[in-house]
C-alpha cells in the first residue's frame, strides 16, 4: 500500500484507489488520482492478490482488509476515516463497486488482516469503466472484448460464468445493491471495446430502482481508459463529487478526527 498525502495531512479526506489489469496484472504504483492529494485528499493505493494464483473472492477480501487497516492506523497519519471513498478503473472499478455494495455480505468480507474490529464500509464510490455483471458481460462484448474477457474471467472464477454462475453472481456488483448503499459515480466510454458501457448502465439501473444516489458520466467516443478519463476536467468532476460527500460539517470537527 502506498499513501499519497497532502502537505497538511491532518484532517484530510481518504480515498482508496484500486488498480486495474483484468484481475491478473497491475500494481499500486502511480495511481491516476494521486493528484487529488493537492486538494486535501490522502490517496491510498492498494494491491490485491491476482489471478490465477488467487481466484475470487480473494481480491475483494484483500481490499476490505486494507480498508480496515487504514482505519486502524489513521491516528498515526491524521486522515479522517468516518467517511471513506473508494475508486478504481476497469477490474479495479469492478472491485471498488463491489466493495461499495457488499457491506451486508459476510462471504465477501473475508477473515484476513489484523483488525476485524474495524469496518470495511465505504461512503462513496467512483467506478471508471468497470464490469458490473459477470453473467452478462460476454453477451454484450465485441469480438475484441471477448478476446480479453474470456481468459480474464476463466482465471478469476476458475471457469466461465456459464459454468460458475453462482460465483459470477457473487462477484457482480449488480447482484448486491441494497438500501443504504453509498453514492456512486460511474465514468465510462461509449466506445469501450473491452467493458461495454451497458455494464455501467446496468448498475445505474439497479441504483435508480432503489432511488439510491448515482451519477453516470458517459465519455462520448471514449474507449477503455485514456487521457480523457484523467484530465484536469475529469479530476475536478471526481473531486466535486467526493467533496460533497466527504467534507466534514461546516460547524466544526467531525467525529473521528
Amino acid at each position: 500500500m502506498d499513501l499519497h498525502m497532502p502537505r497538511e495531512a491532518w484532517g484530510s479526506k481518504l480515498l482508496v484507489w484500486v488498480h486495474g489489469g483484468a484481475w491478473r496484472s497491475g500494481s499500486k504504483d502511480d495511481p491516476p488520482l494521486k493528484g487529488l492529494s493537492d486538494s486535501g485528499y490522502t490517496v491510498a493505493s492498494v494491491d490485491y492478490r491476482l489471478s490465477p494464483a488467487a481466484e475470487f473472492p480473494a481480491q475483494v477480501h484483500d481490499i476490505k482488509a486494507a480498508i480496515r487497516f487504514l482505519r486502524a492506523i489513521s491516528p498515526r497519519y491524521g486522515y479522517r476515516t468516518e467517511k471513506i471513498a473508494i475508486a478504481g478503473a476497469s477490474a479495479g472499478g469492478h472491485l471498488a463497486a463491489l466493495v461499495g455494495v457488499s457491506n451486508r455480505h459476510p462471504e465477501l468480507e473475508g477473515t484476513i488482516g489484523e483488525h476485524p474490529e474495524q469496518s470495511s464500509a465505504v461512503q462513496a464510490v467512483v467506478d471508471f469503466y468497470g464490469p458490473t455483471n459477470l453473467n452478462t458481460i460476454l453477451a454484450q462484448s465485441t469480438p475484441h472484448g471477448l478476446g480479453v474477457r474470456v481468459p480474464a474471467l476463466q482465471l478469476l472464477l476458475g471457469g466461465q460464468p456459464v459454468e460458475k454462475t453462482e460465483l459470477a453472481r457473487l462477484a457482480s456488483p449488480v447482484e448486491h445493491v441494497g438500501e443504504g448503499d453509498p453514492p456512486l459515480l460511474m465514468i465510462h466510454g461509449d466506445q469501450d471495446p473491452q467493458v461495454p458501457v451497458n455494464q455501467s448502465l446496468e448498475l445505474q439501473g439497479r441504483y435508480e430502482a432503489l432511488e439510491l444516489p448515482v451519477l453516470m458520466h458517459v465519455v462520448h467516443g471514449g474507449g477503455h481508459g485514456g487521457e480523457e478519463f484523467y484530465n484536469a476536467a475529469m479530476l475536478d468532476r471526481v473531486r466535486r463529487f467526493l467533496d460533497r460527500l466527504l467534507d466534514p460539517p461546516a460547524h466544526g470537527r467531525s467525529d473521528g478526527e
